[in-house]
């Protein structure tokens, strides 16, 4: 898998406040060794970044049950303990809507993003996905 970098840069508070929630739970980057991604990430300014509390594998895909499609998943090492449910584990999943930016170029999010959206290309194990110019479909702080 080819790995683009890119410059990240600082949110403003506005974009930024979603996550809290997310970092407050570093047992959902801890023991993560690989990122899967389900489609090509090249077709995606951002994806949407949530936590798993409940997967029932460290390693096969996360099952996704919500509105939109899952894209790529976290994979946990093989020693990953579980999480606050015995035989259940947080893993990180990434997903896209019907009315995203990937599927509606001149949709809601054209020159904005979701507020649980990241740039997949800043997306590794253990790393929390950043917003980037690129993710937000116009300079950062404006809509």
């Amino acid at each position: 898998m080819l790995w683009h970098h890119l410059a990240v840069v600082p949110l403003p508070l506005s974009v930024r406040q979603w996550e809290g929630s997310m970092q407050e739970n570093p047992k959902a980057l801890e023991h993560e060794e690989d990122i899967v991604w389900t489609e090509d990430i090249e077709q995606f300014d951002y994806v949407r970044q949530s936590i798993a509390h409940s997967a029932k594998t460290r390693r096969r895909p996360v099952p996704w049950h919500g509105n939109g499609r899952r894209v790529g998943y976290a994979v946990l090492r093989d020693d990953a303990p579980s999480g606050a449910v015995p035989g259940h584990f947080v893993r990180r999943v990434f997903w896209v809507k019907e009315h995203d930016r990937s599927e509606q170029l001149n949709g809601m999010y054209q020159r904005s993003a979701p507020s649980e959206a990241v740039d997949p290309r800043t997306v590794a194990p253990g790393v929390w996905g950043e917003i980037t110019e690129r993710a937000w479909g116009a300079p950062l702080g404006t809509t």
